[in-house]
């Protein structure tokens, strides 16, 4: 693990996602999938299973019967012909996400691999793989892959839903969003390292719909710079985290969109914590990082983890 590979691999997202929705446009990488399945199972572990768990849940809402499992969980669906296991794996090679797609690999279920590496050990258990297209990641640190990840399973919904959803155009105004936080970096970067440098961690706070930004977040804080860091969905907030915010100097990056924002902030403003929005400006909030198209819900899906990326690789470095 390199820091200075690891922030050139952030600066290249935007060529990368422009590269991704060119490919995009020009084939369908899930059409050799089987035409009915009654089930979805997605296995992953780490920044896998964060964005299968959002893809899950957005297929439950639009009537498929999806889930996300940890890789590691010693049994889960039964294999049937009727269901279509999509194992996620950037290098392909994790060790929990092989030994869990060997149930399967033999049959009746179909396998559908997504990996970064199309000639690993999972692809050759895979009967359709679907490749990432985001390049090495020098630096040592899932940052690309986690959001072609997400991009791609995003276009794997369209595909299973019949939904009218022009997923290129997406991935090309994500690429927008992503240049935006970088090139504006010197205007907000310095004020949210300092307000998030406390001495108990950092916290980082989503809905449900987006809890992925928030689990990539603090596992970005962790993995790189080694930091304290732990993700909380928000509504349930109010039930799990809060009372840390009654000993700790507690400091949160918060990914608004949930109809309980309020109500976590209300306890941040009644214990004087200090939380920094990401992409809207929500009262009490110390300080809010913008960027291009975030009020499009999908884009800051895709985008939003950048902050606490970039956060991570400065203090990584120093």
């Amino acid at each position: 693990m390199n820091s200075e590979l690891y922030l050139s691999d952030l600066e290249s997202k935007p060529d990368s996602l422009a590269a991704l929705a060119d490919a995009l446009t020009g084939e369908d990488p899930f059409e050799k999938l089987p035409e009915h399945a009654a089930r979805v199972l997605f296995l992953g572990m780490g920044s896998s299973r964060y964005a299968a768990g959002v893809a899950a849940l957005r297929l439950r809402a639009s009537g498929v019967d999806a889930y996300a499992d940890y890789a590691s969980a010693a049994a889960t669906y039964p294999a049937s012909k009727d269901t279509l296991v999509i194992p996620i794996s950037a290098t392909g090679g994790s060790r929990e996400t092989l030994d869990a797609t060997d149930r399967y690999a033999r049959g009746p279920a179909f396998v559908a691999a997504l990996t970064n590496a199309p000639a690993s050990p999972l692809a050759e258990r895979a009967d359709l793989v679907i490749p990432m297209r985001a390049g090495e990641e020098r630096g040592g640190v899932a940052c690309r892959t986690f959001q072609h990840t997400l991009a791609l399973l995003l276009a794997l919904e369209a595909k299973l839903t019949g939904a009218d959803s022009d997923v290129p155009a997406l991935i090309k105004k994500t690429a927008e969003a992503t240049a935006d936080l970088l090139d504006r970096r010197d205007e907000w970067l310095p004020l949210t390292m300092e307000l998030l440098d406390g001495p108990h961690g950092v916290y980082t706070i989503a809905p449900a719909e987006r809890l992925s930004s928030a689990e990539q977040s603090a596992l970005m804080f962790r993995e790189g710079p080694r930091r304290p860091a732990d993700a909380c969905e928000t509504g349930d907030w109010a039930h799990v985290d809060v009372y840390l915010t009654k000993t700790l100097d507690y400091r949160a990056l918060l990914f608004p969109g949930s109809r309980y924002d309020a109500q976590a902030m209300d306890w941040v403003r009644e214990r004087g914590s200090t939380v920094i929005t990401v992409g809207a400006e929500v009262p009490d909030a110390a300080a809010a990082v913008r960027y291009l198209h975030d009020d499009d819900p999908d884009v800051a899906l895709l985008t939003e983890t950048l902050v606490a990326e970039l956060v991570a690789a400065y203090w990584w470095a120093q």
